[in-house]
Order: structure tokens, then sequence, then C-alpha cells
């Protein structure tokens, strides 16, 4: 059992102590430093595997992997703020420091995407949980899928008008992207289904159970054949984010998943929604559904078998 014996796992408890004492998440001198010392630890590979981890270091994962969502969050609104108050914001999307992380994990994402679109492009994709700085949507809009609509999901009202801000003064995007306030476990189904693409933010369902809640309901309410995009993390990035197992996805057949090497933090799945998903007669809740034929034959799914190197795809030039 991996506990602190590791020299890994005991710089992240350091760091995390340091953390864990800031009066204030908000970017600041001490938060920046000790986030960028964090994140730069986790990046490496390591053969870390965070199911093993003793229960004393599983708390502080799940403690660690709070605070980088909140601190997340408002470095986000932080950033949309500054950007906000210029005429054009989206002209200056490169003040954000991690805008080249999006630029490079929206690539991978379409260039993943692409090959199990069943049409040459998707006429709409849902953004769930897209925050105050919609960056994957503005990316994926701006230089990839030019012609799709992009509806973005977040509960957070206040999130929803920053990033309606930063779009407004776009001709073409203001008509192409919408935000709708709404917590995405009372969309209905018929609006679900409207979606060729449903992206799922990392941060979406902190603790795994409530993330399962919420791919459940994706399963059962997302039209068959439609593709679902979820980001997890692998090695020591799981310290930072929630991992997202393939056999988990109950009700979604696993197209691929591939696991970044370079400072794109997260593994990126693509699932399937699959022909049929039947709720267990007398059932309810998480773990009820019934797996189709196809989803059924990858409960041993081995990630190793999967792409793992980005060079596999075929690359073209979108800008």
């Amino acid at each position: 059992m991996v506990c602190l014996s590791d020299p890994l796992v005991q710089k992240i408890c350091s760091l995390y102590e340091k953390i864990s004492k800031l009066d204030n998440l908000s970017p600041s001198k001490d938060a920046d430093a000790l986030f960028t010392e964090l994140v730069k630890t986790c990046i490496p590979p390591h053969p870390v595997d965070v199911t093993k981890l003793c229960a004393e270091i599983q708390l502080i994962r799940t403690n660690l992997i709070k605070l980088c969502g909140t601190a997340e969050g408002l470095m986000e609104s932080h950033y949309s703020t500054i950007l906000g108050s210029f005429d054009n914001p989206l002209d200056h999307l490169h003040l954000f420091p991690y805008y080249s992380n999006y630029l490079k994990l929206s690539r991978l994402e379409f260039d993943l995407l692409r090959p199990h679109c069943t049409s040459s492009t998707p006429r709409r994709i849902a953004f769930i949980g897209s925050g105050p700085l919609p960056l994957t949507s503005i990316v994926l809009a701006t230089h990839h899928l030019k012609t799709t609509t992009f509806h973005n999901y977040d509960i957070d009202a206040s999130a929803n008008a920053e990033a309606a801000m930063l779009v407004g003064a776009d001709p073409d995007l203001s008509g192409r992207m919408e935000f709708f306030t709404q917590d995405i476990m009372e969309v209905s189904a018929a609006a679900l289904k409207q979606y060729d693409v449903v992206f799922l933010a990392a941060l979406v369902g902190m603790e795994i159970e409530e993330k399962m809640h919420v791919v459940e309901h994706l399963a059962k309410n997302m039209a068959p054949g439609a593709i679902l995009m979820l980001r997890s993390a692998h090695g020591a990035r799981a310290f930072l984010y929630p991992v997202v197992e393939p056999r988990q996805l109950r009700g979604f057949e696993v197209m691929s998943v591939f696991h970044p090497t370079d400072d794109v933090i997260n593994s990126v799945v693509v699932a399937r929604r699959c022909p049929k998903v039947d709720q267990v007669v007398g059932g309810g809740g998480f773990g009820h559904l019934v797996v189709c034929s196809k989803c059924s034959e990858i409960q041993p799914f081995n990630p190793l078998c999967q792409m793992n190197l980005i060079d596999d795809l075929a690359v073209e030039d979108h800008l």
C-alpha cells in the first residue's frame, strides 16, 4: 500500500499542508506559488496508483482535489473579470496563464472526437460545468467547430454572466453560444437528446459517487449514439483531479482513452451512448443500469491497448 514512504506522496502532502493553511485561495503570490509547485510535482509520469493509497492519504487526496477545484474556480473568475474589462475580450485570452494548455487540450479532444462523430461536424454540443471562463467551448468554436452551436451549463448564475460577457462582443460566437444556469441533473431528456456531443468538466462531481450519478443521468437521457467526452486523471495527476475509470461508464461504450504525458494535465475519455439503456426493474439510484452488449464487452478494458501517442492521430491544420 502506497503511503508516506513514497517521496512524491511526501512532497504532495507537504504542499497540501501549506495550501490548506492559506487564508484565501484566490490568485495571489503565495497561492500561485504553491499551486504551481503542486502542478509541477504531479505532471511527471509516476507509477503511483491512487486506489492503493492508505486511508490517511486518500483523505488528503480528496481534500486536495476540492482545494484545487475551489482555487481553479476563483482563478477563472479573476481572469474572466480582467478579460471582460476589454472591448473585445477574446482578443486577450492569452492573458490567462493556462491558455496555451487549453489550446492543446481542446485540440487533443477535437482529434479524439473526430473519428467517432456520425456526421462530419456536430450540430450541437453541451458543455457541463463551463464556469466563468469557458475556454474549451471558445477554443473549439473558434478554431475547430466553426458552425457548431454550444450550450454551456453551470449551476452558478454569476459564472454564466461573466462567461456571457466574454463572447457578447463577438458577432459569431454570441450567435452560436448560449449559457444556462441549471443543475444538469434537472435537465430533461428532451433537452439532452438534442446534443450530438456532451462534454463533462473534470470538476463536475468531486466525489466519484456524485460524478457517477451525473453519468447515469446522461446515460438515461442522451440520444443513442451521442458522444460523451469526459476528463479524468492518471498517475500523480490524480491528486489534482478525480479519476474516471472506463468500467464505471455504464450505459456507454468506451471508444478511446488518452493519457497525456506533457503539460496537458487531464486524461480524456471518449464514450458513445449505447443504443438501449434500460433501468433495472424495481431498482433505482446509482448502479442500477443495464449495460448494453457492446459495453459489457469492455469490462476488462485496458487503457494501454488504446491510443497512447497523439502522433498516432491524423492531425490537420484547422486554425
